[in-house]
């Protein structure tokens, strides 16, 4: 790990809600694991005057600041609260008075993972991910955990951790990442591979059992260097047909973690998040990591 990516280690943007005390509770957990230590980030956007236009306060009103102590008094309680003794990692607070969104992908650049809460506060209720969180998961530098509040955010340590292998950078990437988890958490890792991105398999001109025997090689040739450095992983090889995202959601449902890359192998270099990563930080009830190359 780079020296830069030690300063936040894991590093979890704070604002209060639901969503953010249960992404402080996984990135506890997370810190842990990784012997790392725990950021606590919360952002204070700015106010903007009417005269002259557009002028920014350059200093946070004390009103801001009575509220951004007391979120961040709150996120370090729930953070210590949800770890034991000398399991606890150190915990760090840190407020930025700036805009968000800018702020937390800059400070990706000097973590070693970013999380986020799927929604905070003034989401629409019909969103399915807030703004925060869907502009980290596309522009971060390092891996984002998107958290999800209730009772499906909580780790089962008896469930396993699920990846997505389609053999591109992205993919790589979020395999290696997966072995890491899975083997930190003593768990299972489902491998699961999809022949083909469209939602009907295409069977005209091609055979089927050549199809699956071309996954199998791409499975096998994917895992086998990571298998090899991680022998106490248990990996079960999953190989469906098509509409890898419908399989990884479905193989979610007896997850405690899925591991995604940023685009697949039908992204092109300008593209920010792929239709399979998309979905399943969408629709995903349970953490899910966004790897990109």
């Amino acid at each position: 790990m780079s020296a830069e990516a030690t300063k936040y280690g894991i590093l979890v943007a704070v604002d209060g809600s639901e969503e953010s005390d249960a992404a402080v509770k996984w990135a506890t957990g997370e810190a842990t694991l990784h012997r790392a230590p725990l950021t606590l980030l919360h952002v204070v956007a700015p106010i903007v005057v009417g005269w002259p236009v557009g002028q920014l306060y350059k200093d946070m009103p004390d009103w801001q600041q009575d509220i951004a102590d007391s979120v961040v008094a709150h996120a370090r309680k729930t953070a210590l609260d949800s770890s034991e003794g000398s399991e606890r990692p150190e915990v760090r607070t840190e407020i930025a008075y700036a805009n968000a969104v800018s702020t937390l992908i800059e400070a990706s650049k000097q973590a070693q993972l970013v999380v986020v809460g799927s929604q905070g506060i003034g989401a629409l209720g019909r969103l399915l991910l807030g703004s925060v969180s869907s502009a980290l998961v596309q522009h971060a530098h390092c891996p984002v955990a998107v958290i999800r509040s209730g009772e499906d955010a909580e780790p089962d340590a008896g469930k396993a951790v699920v990846v997505g292998i389609d053999g591109s950078p992205a993919s790589e990437a979020a395999t290696a990442l997966a072995f890491d988890e899975a083997s930190r958490r003593g768990a299972d890792l489902i491998a699961l591979h999809a022949w083909s991105d469209v939602g009907v398999f295409p069977l005209l001109g091609m055979d089927p059992q050549d199809r699956e025997n071309l996954g199998q090689e791409v499975l096998a040739e994917r895992l086998a260097g990571w298998q090899e450095q991680y022998p106490d992983v248990h990996v079960e090889r999953s190989l469906v047909c098509d509409t890898p995202a419908k399989w990884l959601l479905e193989a979610s449902e007896r997850a405690q973690l899925v591991v995604v890359g940023s685009r697949g192998r039908g992204g092109f270099p300008g593209m920010l998040l792929g239709s399979v990563s998309s979905a399943v930080v969408h629709s995903a009830k349970v953490p899910v990591i966004v790897v990109r190359s």
